[in-house]
């Protein structure tokens, strides 16, 4: 088993809030570079571990993090995948993510996954599907129990997270048990995506459709519980997209839980996971509400 290495916790501060979302402020739509500095490095506290860079594939960028609470026995695992309109990101970046769902108990696993030009739809489908199979093989190892599975992640990684969670297959080959998933996490996901940019229709190219790649279209009876966190004021992703998949997984029998912040952006829902942007939205507390609730006996 790897070294666990302790996450050391830095200063605090209002400055690094007001610094933190100016920053985010220059780009409308996401977070800088200083930004994610700022963030980062107020993450972590020496009640917590981070494994980095443990392999679940053969490729550079088929890497993922592991965090974890000292003392976890027996504790949920979230599996997060990051956004970036799946042309950019890096597990790096979201280090303030992981520490902050591992200090609220969880055992966190943070993946890297292919992006574009090197991939296209569904190669990161298939990474994602493999990160969940290395964090249900591993679980156990960092004091998680693989039986309390849940996706996570934000705009493309909330994509990512919930076609996993509504079309099994994906995780069916990784030899994942639909049954395992007990619950999706989406922050600023677009559900209903139709793309509309050079970028985009190369990502999403025939022979596919929107069928195949919109979560809106595929949900179906057995989909697992949901919360589904977004800003009204996001201009990147539409809130109706949120609604409309909450719609959908209603109609199929499925819980939802949908939140809508007020005056929040794109950024935000991501951004208050972070210390300096906590105040932003209340994005922990609902995780750890819904998580709460789903984290009985393992089956």
């Amino acid at each position: 088993m790897p070294v666990l290495r302790p996450v050391p916790r830095r200063v605090r501060g209002a400055r690094f809030a007001a610094a933190f979302f100016a920053a985010c402020a220059l780009l409308g739509a996401g977070c800088s570079d200083l930004a994610f500095t700022l963030a980062n490095l107020s993450a972590g506290s020496g009640e917590i571990t981070r494994t980095p860079d443990l392999p679940y594939g053969s490729g550079p960028r088929q890497r993922l993090d592991v965090y974890a609470p000292r003392a976890a026995r027996g504790a949920p695992v979230v599996v997060f995948w990051y956004g970036g309109a799946w042309v950019k990101g890096s597990k790096e970046d979201y280090r303030f993510v992981g520490a902050a769902l591992a200090e609220a108990g969880y055992v966190v696993v943070l993946a890297d996954y292919r992006l574009y030009p090197q991939a296209k739809f569904p190669d990161f489908l298939e990474d994602g599907a493999r990160a969940v199979g290395w964090a249900s093989a591993h679980a156990r190892d960092y004091g998680g129990d693989p039986a309390k599975l849940f996706l996570a992640g934000h705009s493309a990684g909330a994509h990512l997270a919930a076609m996993l969670a509504v079309q099994p297959r994906w995780l069916q080959q990784a030899g994942v048990p639909q049954s395992a998933i007990r619950g999706l996490i989406g922050l600023s996901g677009p559900y209903a995506l139709e793309p509309d940019s050079a970028a985009l229709n190369a990502i999403f190219a025939p022979p596919f459709r929107p069928a195949d790649w919109q979560p809106v279209a595929l949900v179906r009876r057995g989909a697992p519980p949901a919360l589904l966190l977004h800003g009204a004021d996001d201009g990147v992703v539409w809130p109706a997209q949120a609604q409309q998949f909450a719609a959908a997984l209603r109609g199929a029998g499925a819980e939802v839980e949908l939140e809508i912040y007020p005056g929040r952006r794109h950024a935000d829902t991501v951004a208050a996971l972070s210390v300096p942007g906590r105040g932003r939205a209340p994005v922990l507390a609902a995780i750890e509400r819904f998580v709460s609730a789903r984290s009985g006996p393992s089956r």
